[in-house]
């Protein structure tokens, strides 16, 4: 792939809030791309401008930025290709401002204890492996060797152990647990001594395995518990926190859950309009000056040394960078609104109603096919992208589901038999959950012809426990 065709590979990827903070980097970077509409010429007639709000491509007239044979192509210098190999490989990582993150708050308490320079540096290190989750999902031994030969540390296990003690005591509770067991025992001895918590606890240290196979009565009879204390003390349990750094968010994703749409649609007595969330792009042109500098380099023969050459390599390269940028942006544009044209014609019954059952089966071959691109160019176009709708926010990636036959032999969404079985299983007596074999018995009811294993497999992927997991008191 040429340098360019790599720019816009990357940049079809990006999300609309990455790419407004991706132009900004550009226009930094190179001093031939500039912002705003170029006043020095014909707007109509100037191919080297790209207006936010025109999808159409328009390629460059190279004619007058031609190098000719002013340089032989033994001139081209390595750090033209090396920057641009640079800047098509280089992931970007967008930073926003959320607030302390989880490793920030758990360092700023470790601060506050009465520890020694040593054991502030293990505690540093111990909070440096904490999952986001809050989890400490490496063992004491790996840690100590760590501290030993990477960290030049000589410390004990029994004194990471001691640190760790006191990084457990720290908010969230819960923290630092390297397991579920001991997470929520840790949750439950910073709580109030009550029978509840007691027995709760008795519970979590002897029983645990019966405890999370749900299995009730073996608990009971072994604690001679009447049906009413276990419920109690089973509250007790399930209104802990499994996972308590979520609360805090990603320490490496500071962006949260923060959706900038890319695309809007709107409908209104029965049409659709969709329009693209231009917010933050601007229109950009190639510099004047740096074109016509160009050309004054061109034209001036008598000076053909090599400070003269850099020059010219340095300008030209600038120019460059700066139309196959503003060419990208116009190419990615113009997939973007395609592949959201095409979807919108797929699923026009749901952008119309808002219904999930009236999506129909698409997959990403569908919209390639409609659209005149690979399923590779659907495939980034739909990864991270989001439409605004009447009926809420939607990740493009919403809109794809295979396909599946009821009874009359037509094909249906899968989307709809999932749609089903949530709102079958919603609707249960957690007392006596519907088994993956009753599901199946249900949707055939309702003309899905589905295996039990089949539904099994979308039990699954909708992270719905099966039946004795759901079972309640």
């Amino acid at each position: 792939m040429s340098p360019q065709q790599i720019q816009y590979v990357r940049l079809l990827e990006l999300p609309a809030m990455e790419m407004d903070e991706r132009i900004k980097q550009e226009l930094e970077e190179n001093p031939a791309l500039e912002e705003g509409l170029d006043l020095s010429r014909d707007e109509e007639a100037d191919e080297n401008t790209f207006d936010a709000d025109e999808p159409e491509i328009s390629r460059e007239n190279e004619a007058d930025l031609s190098l000719g044979d002013y340089l032989t192509e033994d001139d081209i210098p390595d750090y033209k290709l090396a920057q641009l190999s640079s800047q098509a490989e280089r992931k970007e990582d967008i930073p926003f401002s959320t607030g302390p993150s989880l490793h920030e708050h758990l360092e700023e308490q470790l601060s506050l204890r009465d520890l020694s320079e040593q054991e502030q540096r293990i505690g540093e290190y111990i909070i440096g492996n904490i999952d986001d989750d809050g989890y400490l999902r490496r063992n004491i031994e790996a840690i100590t060797d760590d501290l030993i030969f990477r960290a030049g540390e000589d410390v004990s296990e029994s004194a990471v152990e001691s640190v760790l003690s006191v990084i457990q005591d720290f908010d969230p509770t819960g923290i630092a647990a390297r397991n579920l067991q001991e997470c929520l025992l840790l949750q439950l001895r910073h709580k109030n001594r009550t029978p509840e918590t007691g027995h709760a606890i008795e519970i979590l240290e002897n029983h645990f395995d019966a405890f999370a196979r749900k299995h009730y009565e073996k608990i009971q009879k072994a604690l001679t518990l009447d049906e009413g204390d276990l419920k109690r003390i089973f509250h007790e349990i399930t209104s802990l926190n499994p996972k308590p750094g979520n609360s805090w968010g990603s320490s490496t994703d500071t962006r949260l859950n923060q959706i900038t749409p890319d695309f809007i649609v709107e409908e209104n007595n029965g049409e659709l309009t969709l329009s693209m969330n231009r917010r933050g792009v601007p229109d950009l042109h190639v510099s004047p000056e740096y074109t016509a500098m160009f050309r004054d380099y061109m034209g001036n023969k008598a000076n053909r040394s090599g400070q003269m050459k850099e020059a010219v390599q340095f300008v030209k390269q600038k120019l460059d960078a700066a139309q196959w940028f503003i060419d990208a942006l116009r190419q990615r544009h113009e997939t973007l609104q395609r592949t959201m044209q095409t979807i919108l014609l797929l699923q026009r019954d749901f952008f119309l109603s808002g219904d999930e059952s009236r999506l129909h089966p698409m997959i990403l071959k569908d919209v390639a096919e409609r659209s005149g691109f690979d399923i590779s160019t659907i495939s980034r176009v739909s990864s991270s992208k989001y439409v605004q709708t009447n009926f809420g926010v939607y990740s493009l990636k919403f809109f794809f589901s295979e396909s599946t036959q009821n009874e009359s032999g037509e094909e249906i969404s899968t989307r709809e038999v999932r749609q089903i079985m949530k709102e079958t299983v919603d609707a249960e007596d957690k007392h006596k959950p519907v088994t993956d074999e009753e599901l199946a018995v249900r949707l055939k009811e309702k003309g899905y012809l589905i295996a039990r294993r089949t539904v099994a497999k979308y039990r699954e992927q909708m992270n719905i426990p099966v039946a004795r997991l759901r079972k309640e008191l």
